[in-house]
Parts: structure tokens; sequence; C-alpha cells
């Protein structure tokens, strides 16, 4: 393995058609690739955001050749690069789909799986408007944690509002992780606030890079999506980042400062106290 890597996040807005997100995920793919990136993060449901009939969508993309899962295949291969595919629901007509994030190496296969842990039951509230988010009524939990190995480090698997939930980063760390996604569709209320302050503090709790790809449409009229897409490193310093456009953001780490900070503060050998799950 390198110790140096070039990463990426890419940055989207929901369109409204499946052919419209794939056709705008392309062209961020590609200038990801002109920026000699190896390993892309996208948002979470950056193919689907909106839909209704996830059930259906499921069943498609339960097959290796459903419509995104062929298109990140193609696009790892062509532009040889690693994808950390967002999520995708996949499932059967026997029960709710999951929210599975996608990894493909960079000669198109599908090398590995996340599916979404933890999953968004909640009232979202403003000076203006009330959301009531419910996840659940539409996805299945998963509920394995994934520390897999690439070509250029262990990469651990995260979803979203995964993000508030520290004992599955501890776990990361502890299963090798050095590196850990999270694609994302952080709202516009919760990510103003929480989204880059979260991504921060489970990079310096754990001291790994962390690789947050959020959905952006902070002027959508209902349940708008932040954007801030980001790169973190171990120290929690933001190295790359987004603000409300659409695009991709780069940066070259290098893995061995992570081994340099856990040596001058091994925090996790100070650890004192165990908490349960």
């Amino acid at each position: 393995m390198t110790n140096i890597v070039k990463v990426a996040v890419i940055q989207s807005r929901p369109l409204k058609k499946l052919e419209n997100n794939l056709n705008q995920i392309q062209q961020l793919l590609i200038e990801a690739s002109r920026q000699r990136a190896s390993i892309v993060v996208l948002p979470e449901n950056f193919a689907y955001y909106g839909e209704q009939d996830l059930q259906a969508i499921g069943c498609q993309e339960a097959l290796s050749n459903g419509p995104v899962r062929q298109f990140l295949s193609e696009q790892a291969k062509r532009l040889k690069l690693w994808i950390v595919g967002g999520t995708v629901p996949v499932g059967d007509n026997n029960s709710k789909p999951v929210a599975r994030s996608l990894v493909y190496d960079s000669s198109g296969h599908c090398i590995d799986h996340y599916d979404k842990i933890h999953l968004f039951d909640a009232d979202v509230h403003s000076e203006s408007s009330q959301q009531a988010y419910r996840e659940s009524d539409s996805y299945s939990y998963g509920n394995a944690i994934k520390t897999i190995e690439t070509d250029f480090c262990k990469l651990g698997l995260t979803v979203c509002y995964d993000l508030r939930f520290a004992a599955l980063y501890h776990q990361l760390r502890a299963a090798g992780s050095q590196l850990v996604t999270v694609p994302a569709a952080f709202t516009a209320i919760t990510g103003r606030d929480h989204w880059q302050l979260l991504l921060r503090a489970r990079a310096v709790e754990n001291q790994f890079f962390m690789l947050g790809a959020n959905l952006v449409d902070r002027a959508r009229s209902s349940r708008g999506l932040w954007g801030g897409s980001a790169i973190i490193d171990p120290w929690g310093t933001v190295i790359a980042k987004l603000e409300d456009e659409v695009g991709v953001a780069t940066a070259d780490i290098n893995l061995n400062m992570m081994d340099d900070i856990r040596a001058r503060m091994p925090v996790q050998n100070h650890a004192r106290l165990k908490f349960k799950n």
C-alpha cells in the first residue's frame, strides 16, 4: 500500500430523473479522475433521492446489472477509480430494501458493501418549518460493521445518520480502519449545526481520516439538503471542502500522519472505561 493517496468527495444535487442524476455524477467522476483521485465517495441516495417505490427499485438493484450498479461498475472501470457508491436501495419483494453502500475497485468489480445500520427517524425543527423523517418506514436496518481492504488503505464504511453514533466508529478503529467514508443526505437544518462538527469529532476521537460526501439543495422548499462535503484529517482539520455548490473536493492524504498522531497521543491505550453497545 502507498502511504499517500489522493481522495475525493462528490457533492451532487438531486434531479428528477435517474438519467439526469447519473449524467451529473458521471461528469463529476470525470472531474475527480482529471484531478487524479484514486478513490471517490458519492453522496447517499445520489441516484434515487425522492423516489417513492423503493421496493421495486430495490428489486432492480439487487441484480448485478441493475441500472445504478451497472453504471458504477462501468465508471470505475473506464476511469480507473475506486468508487464508494453512496447508497442504493437493494432488496426483494418480501421486505423493505436496505440502504446499501457499494464499493467498486478500479477494474469495475463490486468487492464489498455496507448496509446502513442507523435509520433516521427524527423530527427536525427550525423557526420556519417542522419536518418529520421516518426512514424505517421505507428501509430495513443493516446489521454488519464493515472494514475492507483496498489498494490504498483499510476502509471503514458508514452512512449519514451513523455519524451520530460514536460506538460504531470506535469499532471501526478497532478493526483497523484508516479512512472512513460517510455518504450522506444531511438536512439543511441539522447540517448547518452538526454535519462538520460530527465529522471532525469522529476524526479526532478515533484518529483517522473522514470523507463526508453530502447531497446539496439548501433552497429546496421542503427537506432542504445541506451540502458541505468535506475531507477531515486525524487531527480534525478540514483539509478540503465544498459549500453549497455541486462539485468535487480532493486532497492528498498521508497515512503516516495517522500513525504519527496515534504514537504521540495514544488515546486508545489510555481508555479506562469500556462501554457496552
